[in-house]
């Protein structure tokens, strides 16, 4: 009876763990394929001109890296008339803002009582008067280079009015910086390039996001849970508005450096999650009916378990298994290798050297402190999670 009863569990959950590993296995093999010419992007009456950008930088709390971030915005060679830089300083010390209020920005320093980035978006949308063509988002550690810019206003001439820039690492000083790194690529490999591969949107990361300016003054007080770039991405989905994904455009974000932030983080992200999930089911039907594969596809990634949980759990169901019975192992031992197979293929070649395999051996301790952030999972999703820096 026993065995009977572990054999029912066993089947389950490698059947809701192959539908992940299913998914993820597709779009990596689309990764290594590589694209299929499709233009997504819209014919427009001016597409050599200059655009003019709004960029806004939410701070809360970034006493520590704002300063240094806007500077280094500051030396783009886009003209300097064409583009315009908001701070919302939120909770930062006065010094900070003196010294911010001495660069050539705007400056807006709300009081929120419970604080949150798509507040900080809402308030920048309803105290900058001016109108532009375009809004770009960065987070307050953001770096990108001086022609970050330029190379934007290129892909908006093309017509595409929703846009992620390629986040990746600007630190790497210790291990578990490392692992944040690469996995930030994973999913730039399996959820963005691979998704625009094949004609889809791509997925959007919080930061190093270009829109539309009017079609987010228009929709950015919709937003209300912490999870503002999942929320933003659905409108953008059920509209069929299609996200472009920009490799070359790099925006260098910090990575976390320790322990308790990477918690942290991962619980913020699967109670956005979650929450996405729960909010996306309501449309779901309708999208099934109106073919909209974009909203289908991403409803169906919220569903997917975290790439390390799967990539851990497989390893030490497969190892249970083999103990309890060999013949089971098997199905369990070939998730395991699409996985690992999947992920390979994701992480970009610079970074397949010899300090992976170390790297991994600390993937279950920190997979360990993720699973722990399930019973802190908020369902609403509306508690602001801050991440410091080092």
């Amino acid at each position: 009876m026993v065995c009977v009863a572990v054999h029912v569990i066993d089947i389950a959950l490698w059947c809701i763990t192959a539908f992940s590993v299913g998914y993820i296995f597709f779009y990596a093999i689309t990764y290594a394929l590589g694209q299929i010419t499709i233009n997504k992007g819209k014919s427009t009456q001016n597409n050599t001109g200059q655009k003019n950008f709004l960029v806004i930088f939410p701070a809360y709390g970034e006493d520590k890296v704002i300063v240094r971030t806007v500077k280094s915005f500051l030396r783009q060679n886009y003209p300097q008339t064409k583009y315009s830089v908001a701070v919302v300083s939120d909770h930062m010390l006065k010094e900070t803002n003196t010294e911010l209020s001495e660069l050539p920005i705007t400056l807006l320093q709300p009081q929120f009582e419970n604080s949150s980035k798509a507040k900080a978006l809402q308030f920048a949308m309803d105290n900058i008067q001016n109108s532009f063509d375009n809004i770009v988002i960065l987070d307050a550690d953001n770096i990108v280079t001086p022609d970050f810019l330029g190379k934007l206003n290129e892909i908006c001439n093309q017509g595409f009015s929703a846009i992620q820039c390629h986040r990746c690492a600007k630190n790497a000083e210790n291990q578990i910086a490392q692992l944040d790194g690469i996995s930030e690529e994973i999913n730039n490999a399996l959820f963005r390039k691979a998704h625009n591969n094949i004609g889809l949107s791509s997925a959007l990361i919080g930061s190093g996001m270009c829109f539309d300016y009017l079609w987010f003054k228009a929709h950015v007080h919709l937003l209300s849970t912490a999870g503002e770039d999942r929320e933003i991405e659905k409108m953008l989905l059920i509209e069929r508005i299609y996200i472009k994904y920009v490799e070359d455009i790099d925006v260098f974000d910090e990575k976390v450096g320790n322990e308790d932030n990477f918690q942290r983080q991962r619980q913020r992200w699967m109670s956005a999650q979650l929450n996405c999930l729960l909010s996306m089911m309501k449309n779901l039907p309708s999208s099934i009916a109106h073919l909209n594969i974009n909203y289908i596809d991403k409803t169906i990634q919220q569903m997917l378990i975290p790439r390390s949980m799967l990539l851990v759990g497989t390893f030490v169901w497969s190892l249970l298994m083999t103990v309890f019975e060999m013949s089971w192992a098997y199905k369990w031992w070939l998730l395991f290798a699409l996985t690992s197979l999947s992920l390979w293929i994701a992480i970009p070649r610079k970074m397949r050297n010899g300090s992976l395999a170390q790297l991994i051996t600390h993937l279950p301790h920190l997979t360990l402190r993720m699973m722990s952030n399930i019973r802190h999972i908020d369902s609403k999703n509306r508690e602001f999670i801050h991440t410091s820096h080092e």
